[in-house]
């Protein structure tokens, strides 16, 4: 499988698209970057702009692929995700597919690189007590394998923010 992380340059302020999954499907109600299962022969990156365009109406061709961030196991799902790193520079408007997406947003990174929106909270899940990080951007939190990916996007940035200063 793969996700589209999907950074918007057309604001002074980047952004960064999400997807809140619809209620019902596999990680239904939770916050993640559009994306989804392989099909036939694509590669990582054809499966990345597939799924975000049948999930958001992002026009493909409009996005430049920039590279990969480190694959993770999804225990739960028992999935292997690759996030694909995507610019989109044209201006357009996306469409929820109603079917897994029941609603999109964006979160300007600089909202997400100052600290002031990731925490730590103790939360219950399956019969057991963790501490999960998360980044509260939305009225639902963004935590889990989306808060990883997230997470490690925002390390490689800060450092590049670092390197051309």
């Amino acid at each position: 499988s793969s996700v589209l992380l999907t950074i918007l340059m057309w604001n002074d302020d980047p952004e960064i698209l999400f997807t809140l999954r619809t209620e019902g499907i596999k990680h239904g109600g939770q916050v993640s970057f559009p994306g989804g299962g392989k099909e036939g022969d694509e590669t990582i990156e054809e499966t990345a702009l597939r799924e975000a365009h049948e999930e958001t109406g992002l026009t493909p061709k409009n996005v430049k692929v920039v590279g990969k961030l480190t694959s993770l196991y999804i225990n739960h799902s028992e999935n292997m995700v690759t996030p694909v790193v995507g610019f989109v520079e044209e201006r357009q408007e996306f469409t929820a597919n109603p079917n897994e997406v029941a609603e999109i947003f964006t979160v300007p990174i600089s909202k997400l690189v100052n600290g002031d929106y990731s925490k730590i909270e103790d939360w219950r899940l399956r019969d057991l007590d963790y501490k999960i990080p998360l980044w509260d951007v939305h009225h639902v939190p963004i935590w889990g394998a989306t808060a990883m990916i997230l997470s490690e996007f925002v390390e490689i940035y800060q450092e590049f923010l670092a390197i051309i200063e």
